[in-house]
Formats: structure tokens, sequence, C-alpha cells
């Protein structure tokens, strides 16, 4: 199974939080992720999850691209 970069090339991150504003990673989780195995990856995307719950966006779909309404 491939899973899908959350990435979506808003590449900046964040001083305050640490965080891409884009993708809400790490830069570790953004540097590891070509090497991760899918279980690294899936867990990856659930702290994005975590993460974006708490600022009030909406949640990814299965393979991290933002749902859009």
């Amino acid at each position: 199974m491939a899973i899908t970069s959350p990435c979506i090339n808003i590449c900046r991150m964040d001083p305050e939080s640490g965080l891409c504003i884009g993708c809400l990673r790490t830069i570790g989780e953004i540097a590891a992720w070509g090497g991760a195995s899918d279980a690294e990856k899936l867990a990856v995307l659930a702290s994005i999850q975590i993460r974006r719950a708490g600022q009030g966006t909406p949640p990814d779909d299965p393979a991290g691209r933002p749902v859009t309404s």
C-alpha cells in the first residue's frame, strides 16, 4: 500500500510550534518520510490528525489529503 505524503506544498515552519504550517509535520517527520515504513507513516498521519483537531481544522482523508467541502 502506498501512503501519500501529507505535504500540500505550503512548506514553511512555524517557529512557535515547530510544525510546518502546510502539513503540520515536524522537521524530523518531514525528513524521515521518504525512508519511513508504512507503520511509521501511519503514525505520523495519526499525529497530524490530533494536531489538526487541536487547531479546529478539517480532518484528512485516509490518504492524508485535506478534506474539502
